[in-house]
């Protein structure tokens, strides 16, 4: 959902920061490469250690990069299966540091274990359901549905949370509320839209099943 609008927003507005690395000689990948270590440093130096609202900066400063690559391999003309692999592998690879930096917090002196391991199964469940997405696609099925927490809501959520609740350490009273709130949203919204994909992925599945044997059943005849 909100991948349809902002995404087409960002894109818009960092055009032309991307043309500009392209003048510089700055190749999609190494903007993917970078983008995806600032993420990680910013999630696993700052969040287990409760510093959610500079760990936050830290990773919104590199979170565009998952635009601008994209922009800039478009407007090189140098789009590839190999560039969209690298996106999608080490998109997984920051969400997973963001949210098991969450774990860690709880795990260590944020002392919640049941947090900690709602933290493990948001980590988990959009690893899951991203996973249920392409291996439908690579089986000939479309996976045509729109799931309630996708990839951007589950940033957007969590780190918007993270970095109010950050806000704790300036003196901003009771706001650490909002992170705990955020990660319960992001597992139930995520178990609804792994539910979402594998109902639509059977659904896909029956559907070409009997089109294939209604072919054959029509050619036989």
């Amino acid at each position: 959902m909100l991948n349809k609008y902002a995404r087409a927003f960002f894109t818009r507005v960092l055009t032309p920061f991307a043309a500009f690395l392209l003048r510089r000689g700055v190749s999609p990948d190494t903007v993917t490469l970078i983008g995806t270590a600032g993420v990680v440093a910013g999630a696993l130096v700052f969040f287990p250690r409760g510093e959610f609202f500079w760990g936050t900066i830290v990773i919104t400063l590199f979170v565009f990069s998952d635009l601008v690559d994209g922009n800039m391999a478009r407007q090189a003309g140098i789009s590839s299966p190999w560039g969209a692999f690298l996106d999608s592998t080490l998109d997984r690879v920051a969400d997973g540091a963001i949210f098991g930096g969450f774990a860690l917090w709880y795990a260590g002196k944020g002392d919640d274990n049941v947090l900690c391991a709602v933290s493990i199964f948001c980590l988990a469940a959009g690893q899951v359901v991203s996973y249920t997405k392409a291996r439908g696609e690579s089986i000939g099925l479309p996976v045509a549905v729109n799931g309630l927490v996708e990839r951007a809501e589950r940033l957007v959520i969590s780190l918007v949370a993270a970095g109010l609740a950050g806000l704790h350490t300036f003196g901003v009273p009771g706001i650490q509320v909002l992170l705990p709130i955020a990660l319960w949203i992001v597992a139930v919204g995520s178990a609804v839209t792994l539910g979402q994909r594998v109902v639509t992925v059977r659904r896909e599945s029956a559907e070409a099943q009997a089109e294939a044997a209604s072919r054959g059943s029509g050619g036989g005849s």
